[in-house]
């Protein structure tokens, strides 16, 4: 069972961003309207179901994006950063599509249960957010801070780093203060 998983993570690394879209600044823009399902089986969509608070998005598009995932999540849980907090794996193309049960079985078995609600996978819409971000250099997570209106106020796209985090508590704090 763990050789089939190791495969299919294999295959969709190297298949997962087989369309290269140019890296872009997407702050002030709106995160696009697409269709995932959390880990726990509930359907979301994304920005709409998280209207109404500011929302990070933590978005990876190889599984070699986690590393990135993990360092932000320990970040933001040293600084007692308080956000709704969700990991997007965004995975494009048909091939993933058809293995997606294989695929989220293979990420629930690495994460706890009672944080399966937080990891929202994307498979219809993955080229539609890698389009919207750009998938050049994919190891590097994107994190995107929406507004209560699905708006991105914060984006970064080059790895993790203290001033990033402190950057993205400013504005959080700044929005939380409108």
């Amino acid at each position: 069972m763990m050789r089939a998983i190791f495969a299919m993570l294999l295959v969709l690394t190297v298949s997962a961003c087989s369309t290269v879209f140019p890296n872009q600044d997407v702050t002030g823009l709106a995160f696009p309207s697409v269709s995932g399902e959390s880990l726990s089986q509930k359907a979301v969509l994304i920005p709409q179901d998280f209207s109404g608070e500011p929302t990070l998005l933590l978005v990876g598009y190889v599984q070699d994006s986690q590393f990135d995932i993990d360092r932000w999540l320990i970040g933001l849980d040293m600084t007692q950063t308080q956000v709704a907090v969700y990991e997007i794996p965004t995975i494009a193309g048909m091939f993933p599509r058809m293995f997606s049960t294989v695929i989220d079985n293979g990420m629930r078995a690495g994460i706890p249960k009672e944080l399966w609600g937080g990891v929202v996978t994307v498979y219809k819409d993955g080229a539609a957010v890698q389009e919207f971000t750009g998938n050049t250099n994919p190891n590097n997570a994107r994190v995107l801070l929406l507004d209560s209106a699905g708006k991105v106020i914060y984006f970064y796209d080059r790895g993790f780093a203290v001033e990033p985090l402190n950057n993205l508590r400013a504005v959080l704090a700044q929005e939380i203060a409108k």
